[in-house]
This record gives C-alpha cells, structure tokens and sequence, in this order.
C-alpha cells in the first residue's frame, strides 16, 4: 500500500525490512520560507538530496519531502526546530526567527513522523515477529570548498551509525556491513567503517529504546562520492552502483538472521 502526502512518501511492502530517507526533502511551508535566510542552494547542501533513490534496497520505504530546516527528524525534540546558527553548521538561518505558532506546528509534524514510523514498527512486528530500519542518510566531505577533499581516514564511503545498537543485534549489523564490502564497487570494496563520522541520531536511539526486543536500526551515512555537493548535480552511475552495494547488504543480513 502506497501513502502519499506533502510531508512523506510510504511504500508498506512485503517483509521485515524498511529503508526510510528521511532528510531527503528540500520542501518548507511556505511562512518558513519566507523567513529564511538561507538559499535553496544553502539548504540543498546540508540536506541529503537522492538518498530517496538509495531506499528501494527495502520493499518498505518511506521517503520524508520536507527539509530538515523546517525540522529535523532525527534530533530528539528540543533540538528538532533550528533556531540558532550553533544548531545547523554556524549557518545564519532566518532573517527573524519562527514564531511558537509556527514552531509548534512543525512539532506536530515531528510527532506525526514519530507515531508513523512507530505504527509501521509494530506492524512488522505483528506480521514478521522483528524488523530492521535502515536509516539512510549521506554527509558532505568538501566542506572547506569544491574539489577539496575531507581526509578519508576520518570521511569512510560509507558509515554505519550503530552507537546505540543493543549487543542482541551485533550479529545482524555486522552481516550487512560485510555484504556491502563483499560488492564489486567498480572493481573494488568500498570503505566501510562504523561510527567515524556519525554514530546515528535521535530515530536509531528512539527505535533502540523502544523496540530493541523486537529489532534494531542502522544508520547509513553515505559520503557524498555520487554527486557534486556544491551543484548538487548527481553521478547516477555511481549512485546505481552504490545502491547495489547497500542491496548487497540487505541479502546477507536477510539471509544471516
């Protein structure tokens, strides 16, 4: 069953795995847009455009439209609604700050994401008896200026956020990560390292505290090798490629449990 809306987008699908994107969105309401300082270029470099794309590695899916800088799902709730430059990147966000009205109906969205999420949980649950969500995301690495790179020792291709993980679930986490090394990555592994650049946010903790008897999260920070971050133009070569790494993955995690 597919649910359509301007905040989201869900597939519910056939098993216990679901991929959710959900910094993938660009879209603000239209008051908030209006106070913003920053352009949609701005934005477009601190969101994860094209990570919607990498989701259909999971028959269930949801894709969030709306960006991160109307509220980000993956803060814990005091956090959710940037309101400071020290909250997002130093960045000089709204030429005058939202309002409680409007704050408070961007909590209403960050709570409705919550109770969505929460029902597509223990719908997996009551159909499969576990689920696994992978939480896509991807991160910048030429910060300092276009072409210049980040140091790949501390910036892996991939980066699996697995810091609240319950040790239950290592097993699990562990097969997935081999099965996206396993995957010829233009004739080669990519690097695929855990809790360098990201250890997972406030949605893996949450799903972790709420449903770890059940099954477990993963984090996916995918560094940004398959696009331009400062065009925002994609390489749809490499972004098929990795997504067949990340389906490498889901068939040895499927196959491991």
């Amino acid at each position: 069953m597919r649910i359509l809306n301007t905040t989201w987008r869900i597939k519910e699908g056939k098993g216990w795995i679901a991929a959710a994107a959900i910094h993938n969105g660009h879209y603000m309401r239209p008051d908030l847009k209006k106070l913003s300082a920053l352009t949609p270029e701005e934005r477009l470099r601190e969101e994860d455009p094209f990570t919607g794309y990498f989701t259909n590695i999971a028959d269930s899916r949801i894709v969030v439209n709306c960006s991160r800088f109307e509220a980000d799902l993956n803060r814990p709730p005091e956090k959710a609604v940037y309101l400071l430059p020290d909250d997002a990147w130093g960045l000089n966000l709204w030429k005058s700050k939202p309002n409680e009205k409007q704050i408070s109906q961007s909590m209403e969205y960050y709570n409705n994401f919550y109770k969505t999420i929460g029902a597509i949980i223990e719908k997996k649950i009551k159909e499969h008896g576990r689920f696994c969500l992978l939480d896509i995301h991807s991160y910048n690495h030429q910060r300092e200026g276009k072409g210049i790179e980040a140091d790949p020792e501390e910036n892996p291709e991939i980066n699996l956020g697995t810091g609240t993980l319950p040790e239950r679930w290592r097993k699990a986490a562990d097969n997935f990560a081999e099965g996206i090394k396993e995957f010829s990555y233009f004739e080669r592994s990519l690097d695929v390292r855990e809790n360098i650049k990201f250890k997972g946010g406030h949605l893996s903790k949450w799903i972790h505290e709420n449903y770890s008897d059940y099954g477990f999260a993963v984090a996916i920070e995918i560094k940004k090798i398959f696009m331009d971050e400062w065009t925002g133009k994609p390489d749809t070569r490499k972004m098929k490629a990795i997504r067949e790494a990340l389906s490498n993955g889901v068939r040895k995690l499927e196959a491991g449990i």
